[in-house]
């Protein structure tokens, strides 16, 4: 008989595990007075990065009023304790559970704790590296600009069988956080061909960014 814990007692005992797992990194952080500068923080911007690259992020920002849109399924729920343990705030909710609703909710969110989300642009089912509309839409709702922002790891474990082929940091191993320039987009929330030009043009920056 198989024994299958709750998420979010999962999540609990992650926590510490993952904290003394981040102590361990080197992590380097480039363009970072960007993405700490004031005028950008009260614009509430929507800080977008793929699903595989989020683990490094979790304790370089740990406790800095930000929150996550988070999936609504078991694994959003395990995710979501982590973050939770790391001072986040979360919103639960993505564009393919609860659809419009959950980024009306975001946006809702944002306006009333005044502070932008941070959005994983390929979750939380892929395709992997792909950009989905929700983020676009959340910006354009919000009247946020993206910032996009990725994680180059030196050394990493590849779950080759995960959708996103999500990328653990060894020990020790150096990761460098790279923070684009904020984006303003056009709304396009009506025009679907626009939105998916967006998409394009912003996975083409994070695409870039990665390059270093």
């Amino acid at each position: 008989m198989r024994l299958s814990l709750p998420p979010r007692l999962i999540g609990a005992i992650l926590v510490p595990i993952v904290r003394l797992w981040c102590m361990t990194l080197r992590l380097e952080r480039r363009n970072l007075a960007v993405f700490k500068d004031p005028a950008l923080r009260a614009r509430r911007p929507v800080i977008i990065l793929w699903h595989d690259e989020i683990f490094p992020l979790i304790p370089s920002h740990s406790d800095e009023h930000m929150a996550c849109v988070v999936s609504q399924s078991k694994d959003g729920e395990l995710l979501a304790t982590v973050l939770e343990g790391f001072g986040f705030r979360t919103v639960r909710g993505s564009s393919s559970r609860g659809g419009m609703r959950a980024l009306v909710a975001a946006k809702r969110f944002m306006e009333e704790h005044d502070l932008g989300v941070i959005f994983t642009v390929d979750g939380p089912r892929g395709p992997r590296h792909k950009v989905k509309p929700g983020a676009v839409f959340l910006a354009n709702l919000a009247g946020s600009p993206v910032v996009p922002v990725r994680v180059v790891m030196e050394r990493a474990k590849i779950f080759h069988k995960a959708w996103d082929k999500f990328q653990l940091p060894w020990p020790f191993s150096r990761c460098v956080i790279v923070y684009g320039d904020p984006v303003d987009l056009p709304d396009c929330t009506r025009d679907p061909e626009e939105m998916q030009r967006q998409c394009e043009r912003i996975e083409e920056l994070m695409n870039s960014l990665g390059a270093i």
